[in-house]
């Protein structure tokens, strides 16, 4: 018998009243109990469902302040980082493995960031909370694969800023371009081969009737809630694999910089001292901002159920941190804002000449 599943399409306010009364209304559950016979009837049949988001309409005088928050969000990580993708590709004193790393954290931001909240926005635009089971599928993978690969790749930026303190002599030849090019590889196969097994092992699941997601995107926590079969052996999947992509990269890093800070502490020179540090300040921040959120999401213990602050929590990885990432990159960084600034006044003087030559 394949999986079966019933669609059923709600307006935005009725989804409102769904998440207060955690039922369907009257006027749905006819619609329901038809396409549910319909299905009955028929043997090995599979109907791919709308899922419907309850997103933030438990908070309707707030839930426009919100999408305009992550709009703005969204529309600043896109900019942001663009901008610093572009200038570690156009300048070349930024051709170095931090800018290369630099570099891929800003491709994953833009990937991480528009698979979460780009659904979440149109569907606030449309009026439509829902969602097709291919489209939950598709969008549940890319987040964690983005997730999971953003995990792996900044405990490799912080084994580079420790070889580059501890080692700096060392640090051309071990960093080589070769090897740079294998730690992104690996961070990359890490994280979608992890996303793939996780995505694979919830789909295989049978969903009961309800097809209400209380989340404004596919997030595999609260896609789970809705299977009405054991769990057990997914969810210890999904431990292992979190326990592989989070306190390990977090040992790794703070392993990393221990050996930083008694480095640092032994640099003779304040100036010499002050701009290894500043060099590492930076992703120090975007760890723990990324890290803290991640951590307090997937390894909570299972009796705690805090959806609605699970959601806003997952604002803050998929929203507040990719938009932050080439702001504190840029502002700690003097080779960044050096860059920038070369990059602008050379626009600026193309465009002054072309002016005056019309």
């Amino acid at each position: 018998m394949g999986r079966k599943f019933v669609s059923i399409e709600v307006t935005k306010e009725d989804a409102y009243q769904i998440s207060r009364k955690k039922r369907l209304p009257k006027k749905y559950m006819g619609m329901w109990r038809q396409d549910s016979r319909r299905v009955d009837d028929q043997d090995n049949l599979t109907v791919i469902s709308n899922f419907i988001f309850l997103g933030f309409t438990r908070y309707p005088k707030v839930e426009v302040i919100i999408f305009v928050l992550c709009l703005l969000m969204y529309l600043i990580t896109l900019l942001g980082n663009i901008i610093l993708m572009s200038i570690t590709i156009l300048d070349s004193h930024l051709h170095k493995p931090m800018y290369f790393f630099l570099s891929n954290l800003s491709f994953l931001d833009i990937w991480y960031t528009s698979s979460a909240l780009t659904p979440m926005l149109t569907n606030f635009v449309s009026g439509k909370n829902t969602i097709s089971f291919s489209g939950c599928a598709a969008q549940m993978y890319f987040s964690l694969a983005m997730g999971s690969t953003e995990c792996v790749l900044l405990s490799t930026m912080a084994y580079d800023r420790y070889v580059a303190i501890c080692n700096p002599l060392r640090y051309p030849i071990i960093m080589n371009k070769r090897a740079c090019v294998q730690i992104v590889a690996g961070s990359w196969m890490t994280g979608c081969l992890t996303a793939l097994v996780e995505t694979v092992s919830v789909l295989q699941l049978s969903v009961c009737g309800s097809s209400i997601i209380n989340h404004f995107t596919c997030e595999i926590l609260a896609v789970l809630k809705l299977v009405c079969v054991d769990t057990s052996r997914v969810q210890l999947i999904m431990l292992v694999i979190s326990v592989l992509l989070l306190p390990m990269p977090v040992l790794l890093i703070y392993v990393s910089y221990a050996f930083i800070l008694s480095n640092i502490l032994r640099i003779s020179s304040v100036d010499g001292g002050s701009k290894a540090f500043s060099t590492c300040a930076a992703h120090l921040t975007v760890v723990v901002l990324f890290y803290g959120t991640a951590l307090s999401m997937y390894l909570k213990p299972s009796s705690v159920d805090s959806q609605e602050i699970d959601k806003f929590m997952a604002l803050v990885y998929a929203g507040l941190t990719p938009m932050l990432n080439p702001i504190i990159y840029s502002l700690r960084n003097k080779e960044v804002k050096v860059a920038v600034k070369k990059l602008l006044s050379k626009h600026l003087h193309i465009f002054k000449v072309s002016y005056d030559v019309q």
